[in-house]
């Protein structure tokens, strides 16, 4: 029994990647594998086999269309493994596809100043993975809370790229020039969910300036905020900071909460509108 599929997921869950199990749940007549075979799909992985052909690959396209989309919800797919999937076996299958992973928030946490370091373990108490960074290896506290990625980069701007899309980003480094380039790199992406900076209205109005001298256009400046945090928490105590900052995290990532109903997975039969 190929057993990969565990311990990709395993490794996949630790850290932080999202990604899709595909079950085969049922078969009629001549299929490539069993019910029961498993396999799991990340953006940019995949590991084990549901046998193989242009099952597989069909298999493969939803599930990294679900990941695209930020599904949360299993769902049902059967085929007719026939010429119109290039297979000739015959037979007919059932997949189930299980969104793993999918409600973690990615958040980039770029400082490990006073704030920084109030700010990392209220983060890795909520559902969240943290990529801490800073250049400064001696910033960083010498116990890094279970959940927390620290990553000590000459170059923090470097690592903006490295997030995968719809992450968070809290820019509170040390260094003003710092902060600038992050903010460039970060609006550059546009793919984020939230992009947060530390700062005041006046440095709001200095680096807005700055980026619209650079090309940056309103849509992309608007989607900084800065100052951050919740506007009622007026204290200036890193501690009191982090509070305010996590809230705004925690309420960006649950606006959407009870939104959506939650449904069972529904099974489509009509597999060609699937060939996107």
């Amino acid at each position: 029994m190929n057993t990969k599929w565990i311990k990709a997921l395993a490794k996949l869950e630790a850290d932080g990647v999202p990604a899709v199990m595909i079950t085969v749940v049922d078969e009629r007549g001549s299929t490539p594998r069993n019910a029961g075979a498993k396999m799991v799909v990340s953006d940019d992985q995949q590991f084990d086999t549901i046998g193989g052909g242009h099952l597989e690959y069909k298999a493969i396209k939803i599930a990294r269309k679900l990941l695209e989309e930020g599904q949360t919800q299993p769902r049902l797919e059967r085929f007719s493994l026939g010429a119109s999937l290039g297979q000739c076996c015959g037979g007919a299958t059932t997949l189930l596809f299980e969104p793993m992973g999918t409600g973690t928030v990615q958040i980039a946490l770029f400082g490990a100043g006073h704030v920084g370091r109030a700010l990392a373990p209220i983060l890795a108490s909520l559902p969240c993975k943290i990529h801490w960074i800073d250049a400064r290896e001696d910033e960083f506290p010498d116990t890094i809370p279970e959940g927390v990625n620290k990553i000590v980069n000459e170059f923090p701007v470097d690592e903006v790229e490295n997030l995968p899309a719809n992450s968070y980003f809290i820019v509170m480094t040390h260094n003003h020039q710092l902060d600038q380039e992050l903010t460039e790199a970060i609006l550059e992406r546009n793919d984020f969910s939230y992009f947060g900076l530390i700062g005041s209205l006046t440095k709001r109005n200095k680096f807005i300036h700055r980026l619209k001298a650079k090309g940056f256009v309103e849509d992309q400046i608007e989607r900084m905020t800065c100052p951050m945090g919740i506007p009622e928490v007026k204290g200036k105590l890193p501690a009191e900071i982090a509070v305010s900052v996590a809230g705004e995290v925690i309420a960006q990532y649950n606006a959407a909460f009870g939104c959506e109903q939650q449904t069972p997975p529904q099974e489509t039969t009509i597999v060609e509108r699937l060939a996107i």
